[in-house]
């Protein structure tokens, strides 16, 4: 079976940029470049996450490995519960028809307004495995991970992050 690492280092949340609101964001780097304080195996199956619950320290970086152990094309990705809803939203207005638009990239355009810049994320097909480096916010207490491809959220691949100390 063919290992697919995708790859993507996100910087600390911007409190200025992001207000009440805040769910992730920062940049775009070399992950040889961050510094892990942690690694996160996740297995994500056909309308599953495992682990279904987090708990990170603030400004902890984290690096999740995701294994797709099921048959259908997942995203992990990580934002509030408003972001994520308008996440879902787009997803289901752009249809059932796949997912290739965004797979692979590591991150979701947003519009630009209250959740600016992009939510830390990864698609991962079936029988592969994705990376994702993230840092917690210092700002923040809960966030959640799931994948919001129609009718997946619904079915139950969600999790909560609790970000404290």
């Amino acid at each position: 079976m063919r290992k697919m690492l995708l790859t993507m280092a996100f910087g600390v949340f911007s409190t200025a940029a992001l207000g009440a609101g805040e769910h992730g964001g920062g940049h775009q780097g070399d992950p040889g470049d961050v510094q892990v304080d942690r690694t996160i195996s996740f297995e994500a199956g056909d309308m599953w996450f495992t682990p279904g619950e987090l708990n990170i320290k603030p400004g902890e970086t984290v690096k999740f490995e995701i294994t797709n152990t099921g048959n259908l094309e997942h995203e992990f990705v990580i934002g509030d519960a408003e972001a994520q809803e308008e996440h879902r939203e787009m997803m289901q207005a752009m249809g059932s028809g796949g997912h290739g638009g965004h797979g692979g990239h590591g991150g979701h355009d947003m519009a630009e307004g209250e959740h600016g810049g992009q939510m830390p994320s990864v698609t991962i097909a079936p029988g592969e495995t994705a990376t994702l480096v993230w840092t917690a916010s210092q700002d923040v207490t809960a966030l959640e991970f799931a994948c919001n491809l129609p009718g997946h959220y619904e079915s139950g691949m969600a999790g909560d992050i609790h970000i404290r100390g």
